[in-house]
């Protein structure tokens, strides 16, 4: 964390417009002196949860206008913004991490952009970037997925969607859905490597990579606690005469209908839907 005490700009001319600032996910140190710089400079700070945000810069210092703009903020609220940052800085900040990922903030920086307002990144921790880098699996093509659907099909659904895709899926995930969403993952994606990251850097941070069967076992004697995000490792280059298509349907015919089974399967795997189809019919 910056010193409050030390008189060092880093952005000699804040000129007006809106300036995107990412915060700590968890060590305050984390907080790039250019931020510090810029938040304490600033008319205002538009932020998800002013409690949260009121907590970070009373800890580097900092004494700020806070406006509250989250999912919920309306039409008025965002006019506001957008009035003030024409005519001088204000910085848009989430609880936690860069926002606009997982974050309210894109209508903002789009009417911003539409109205010939400066946009400006202030760079910093993101959750899915630290995560990434933890997890020993590819990362040279990703796709990050937001927070997995809170129920049964429609997460099963997304999983199938983008499992076909050849890259790491990344998703962010609460502690107390954590197993249901690993159980879903076991179903939809057989086989795939996955890495559980939570508590980054905290005191507590770990990063758990292995089957979905050791990471279910692990789990479900140690209960996760904290934010969470999972790490999906891509297809293998295993060609469909190397994927046992039995097992794979009977697993998937233990809670889907035969036309589910055969279409989650050829979306994951590249195969046939028709024939996949058939052969869940005689398996069931």
């Amino acid at each position: 964390m910056p010193d409050p005490k030390e008189k060092r700009v880093t952005e000699p001319n804040l000129y007006p417009g809106l300036y995107i600032v990412a915060t700590p996910i968890g060590n305050l140190g984390d907080l790039s002196t250019r931020a510090f710089d810029v938040l304490g400079r600033v008319a205002a700070v538009a932020c998800e949860d002013t409690r949260v945000t009121g907590k970070l810069l009373h800890h580097a210092g900092i004494k700020q206008k806070l406006i509250r703009y989250d999912d919920h903020a309306d039409a008025a609220v965002r006019e506001r913004l957008l009035g003030m940052a024409a005519t001088e800085p204000v910085a848009l900040v989430s609880d936690a991490g860069t926002p606009l990922i997982s974050d309210p903030g894109y209508r903002l920086v789009r009417e911003a952009r539409e109205r010939g307002i400066d946009v400006v990144s202030v760079p910093g921790p993101s959750a899915l970037i630290v995560a990434l880098t933890l997890s020993g699996l590819p990362t040279d093509r990703f796709l990050f997925g937001g927070f997995l659907p809170a129920k049964n099909k429609a997460r099963g659904d997304v999983l199938a969607e983008l499992g076909a895709v050849r890259a790491t899926l990344v998703f962010y995930e609460t502690s107390p859905r954590l197993l249901d969403a690993l159980a879903a993952i076991e179903a939809a994606l057989p086989g795939r490597e996955v890495a559980v990251a939570r508590e980054l850097t905290k005191k507590f941070e770990e990063c758990q990579a292995g089957s979905v069967a050791e990471l279910i076992a692990r789990y479900t004697t140690h209960p996760p606690k904290g934010e969470i995000v999972l790490v999906i490792g891509p297809p293998g280059d295993a060609g469909p005469e190397d994927l046992d298509i039995d097992a794979l349907l009977r697993a998937e015919l233990a809670t889907q209908k035969p036309s589910q089974a055969a279409a989650r399967l050829a979306k994951a795997h590249g195969l046939d839907r028709k024939a996949l189809y058939a052969r869940a019919l005689e398996l069931k």
